[in-house]
């Protein structure tokens, strides 16, 4: 759909020829002669007189992030910056729907822009054990589940099982085992995922950490048991996908994205069912000392960032 009635490739040369121009004279600035200033400052001025429909048209090929960077450029990319059909683009194609599942309204009178921010933030629903976000970047939807939104065998024994307050978690605490010898969690949720390809972790960290003179600590006295199986994870979706996986869990002190498996939603009108779990039922041993922070879903393309980011723990397919 034509926008304005300019060509595409019309905005694309008007709009980056003024930038040229713009670099041009940042650039020769430090080698004219003060007298000359004046010419530098009427090529600022010229990048100002774009028409917004121009700057609107173009920024719809950035990412979020670099929009709102050019919004502080001038009135021009500001008021471009808040156009409707540039951040369209960057929502999710079924963003009512999630924006209704939030508030439990969808607000006509909300503009695109604002949309997207609020859906950038971190969102509880389901009584705060569940939390939805975007990606700032890509616009990919991020959903997390609390260890108190799971099924975790035991957890009412207080000698199995305790929440602990923790400033590492997004639900600001996480359960931690001391010792059992039947480890098992599971877990479910329906969502209205846009189409696309997911991958299901969950969070996970060895030993307990507290701060002692603002330093970080951990405690991994309660440690043990986690070398001699491996934990195994499954994934169901509603509609009959299946993945099972399982790892050894190590390194006590750093969390890390345990991954269960991926699965595929091809239509973003309708909610997706998921089941899974996490299980370690040999009980020849007993095993402790762990913290289950939550169950993240993730777009798949998103496996890289973690793994570059030292979070991800590979698991093998069983």
């Amino acid at each position: 759909m034509i926008y304005y009635q300019y060509s595409a490739l019309e905005l694309s040369s008007c709009l980056f020829c003024s930038l040229f121009h713009l670099m041009g004279a940042n650039f020769s600035a430090s080698f004219i002669d003060r007298n000359d200033l004046s010419s530098v400052s009427s090529s600022f001025s010229s990048l100002g007189d774009l028409p917004e429909s121009c700057v609107a048209s173009i920024i719809g090929y950035l990412d979020p992030p670099e929009i709102c960077k050019l919004a502080k450029l001038n009135r021009a990319f500001r008021g471009a910056s808040w156009a409707d059909f540039v951040w369209e683009s960057k929502l999710p194609p079924n963003y009512q729907i999630l924006v209704g599942k939030i508030l439990g309204f969808v607000p006509e009178n909300w503009g695109k822009r604002v949309i997207y921010t609020k859906l950038c933030r971190a969102n509880s629903f389901d009584g705060g054990t569940k939390k939805l976000w975007l990606d700032k970047s890509t616009g990919g939807v991020c959903l997390a589940i609390s260890s108190k939104g799971l099924r975790i065998t035991g957890i009412d024994d207080r000698r199995y099982w305790n929440y602990i307050p923790t400033e590492e978690s997004r639900f600001c605490s996480v359960a931690y085992l001391q010792q059992i010898w039947w480890f098992e969690v599971d877990g479910e949720v329906e969502f209205p995922f846009p189409a696309g390809s997911y991958s299901v972790f969950f969070r996970l960290q060895l030993g307990r950490v507290s701060r002692r003179f603002g330093r970080r600590i951990c405690n991994s006295e309660h440690v043990h048991g986690w070398d001699i199986k491996p934990v195994s994870f499954q994934l169901w979706t509603s509609d009959g996908q299946h993945a099972t996986s399982q790892c050894t869990l190590s390194e006590p002190g750093h969390w890390f994205h345990y991954h269960v498996g991926d699965f595929n939603v091809e239509n973003s009108n309708s909610s997706t069912k998921i089941k899974l779990s996490m299980t370690q039922i040999d009980c020849t041993h007993t095993k402790g000392g762990l913290c289950l922070d939550s169950v993240v879903v993730y777009p798949s393309k998103f496996r890289e960032r973690l793994k570059h980011k030292g979070f991800l723990k590979c698991t093998k397919p069983m």
